[in-house]
């Protein structure tokens, strides 16, 4: 019989993620606070859940990709949240992008009445996600995140256990600025190309595979080119929130960010110019406009 996983919001990613765990062999018992979202993954398998209590009682494994610290406090501390509910061997997975200080409130809940959270989040957007390329950073109780390695492997090409709870948090803002930085870089790069006179496509077609590319050139440079940065339900609302939250940390720890300060400009330049609800690729486009090469 195949172990029931529980997940615990269905938004961009987490509606991503199940259909991978139910094709790596396991039972899915889902929720989210919009019963359409839900609704919209039964024919994928997924068991849908009325409620957080359901999904408590049906798996030992949680896990949670929700949008909010006040949402991944009302799942663990609210009326009838985890910690509420009877099964101290339960292990919640938080794959959330949010302040280590607040994981760390929730796990600290829930170990009052013993249960084990882990903070686990993963770097990579819902295109990567439906491919099943997600990479996962593991961190809190070593055992623990061994015994949730091949749920995390059900959903993600790769797992790596960096230590501690709150050590996956601290690699996933590592890996954030990396993002960041490397997709205005591209952007960068193909304007520069264009305002020289070279195509777009071909500039992507040749920089591709060579020592000079990168994941970001190859993915979100595909978008620069065509000049197409709809890609359904990405926006540029999840990088800002990620920004705050790299940006507050790099303070606590006294580290200057100067390159990715100067490439989160950008990102507020598409913004300005109206680009929110198109994919992070768009900042293409503000750097085209600043460079009066627009298309």
């Amino acid at each position: 019989m195949s172990e029931t996983v529980g997940m615990i919001g269905l938004g961009v990613l987490g509606s991503a993620i199940v259909p991978n765990l139910i094709r790596s062999g396991f039972a899915v018992a889902g929720y989210d606070i919009d019963r359409a979202k839900a609704d919209g993954l039964a024919g994928e398998g997924m068991v849908v859940a009325c409620g957080i209590h359901e999904v408590a009682a049906r798996a030992q494994v949680v896990i949670t990709c929700l949008p909010s610290v006040a949402a991944l406090h009302a799942v663990v501390s609210g009326d009838g949240g985890l910690a509420t509910l009877e099964r101290p061997d339960q292990i919640l997975v938080e794959i959330s992008t949010l302040p280590v200080v607040e994981k760390e409130r929730a796990r600290d809940a829930l170990a009052a009445v013993g249960k084990t959270m882990l903070d686990c989040p993963v770097s990579g957007n819902r295109i990567v996600a439906l491919q099943k390329g997600l990479t996962a950073f593991a961190s809190g109780e070593r055992d623990a995140c061994v015994r949730i390695e091949p749920v995390l492997l059900g959903f993600c090409k790769k797992t790596t256990y960096v230590g501690p709870f709150g050590c996956g948090m601290k690699m996933k803002l590592v890996g954030n600025l990396l993002n960041l930085v490397h997709n205005c870089a591209a952007a960068e790069a193909m304007v520069l190309g264009m305002k020289s006179g070279l195509d777009p496509k071909l500039i992507h077609e040749a920089i591709s595979g060579s020592g000079s590319s990168s994941g970001m050139f190859e993915v979100r440079g595909a978008m620069m080119a065509a000049n197409d940065y709809h890609k359904g339900e990405l926006n540029f609302s999840v990088p800002l929130k990620d920004a705050r939250i790299i940006s507050e940390h790099a303070a606590s720890v006294l580290c200057p960010l100067p390159i990715y300060q100067v490439a989160l400009q950008q990102y507020y330049a598409a913004v300005a110019q109206g680009h929110f609800d198109e994919d992070h690729a768009a900042v293409c486009a503000a750097m085209e406009r600043a460079a009066n090469c627009e298309r």
